[in-house]
């Protein structure tokens, strides 16, 4: 059985509803400020620090002008309620010379620059988390979710 994590904030999944540590990215997806049917996928590469944010149909962010946009900011903000401020600061291995543990201080602390990378394996994550959410209340088990630990507890 494995342990989930509780978050270490709560956090509000109307402005990022999928936030992930993995495949050495910080990686999720962002809503559109200005429009409620877009999304964006945004990430940070833990090794390089190069960072991309682009709709799910893979065009470019507006907002990468020479430094990572709001969206990016916000993936970041969240991932430290998510997972806390130094488990975020040792996966993207920086080591942030503020006092104030937010996403935006990691994000100065970045040697960053802007690599385009593929939204589509991110997005796709994304929506197959969604489709668990449509699956109907049952107790019979899920194949696909033999990983996920059972809530109840063995007496």
């Amino acid at each position: 059985m494995v342990r989930v994590v509780a978050p270490a904030q709560p956090r509000k999944l109307v402005k990022v509803p999928f936030v992930e540590l993995a495949d050495g990215r910080l990686q999720g997806v962002v809503s559109s400020g200005s429009d409620a049917a877009r999304v964006y996928v945004s990430s940070i590469t833990a090794s390089t620090h190069a960072y991309h944010c682009s709709t799910n149909n893979n065009r470019p962010c507006g907002g990468l002008r020479g430094a990572p946009c709001k969206h990016l900011e916000t993936l970041a903000n969240e991932a430290v309620l998510q997972y806390g401020f130094d488990r975020v600061a040792r996966y993207l291995r920086v080591e942030p010379d503020v006092a104030v543990n937010t996403g935006a201080a990691l994000l100065h602390s970045l040697d960053a620059r802007h690599e385009p990378s593929s939204a589509a394996v991110v997005f796709s994550r994304f929506l197959r988390h969604l489709s668990y959410l449509e699956v109907p209340g049952s107790t019979t088990s899920l194949p696909e979710l033999h990983w996920f630990p059972s809530t109840r507890t063995a007496r």
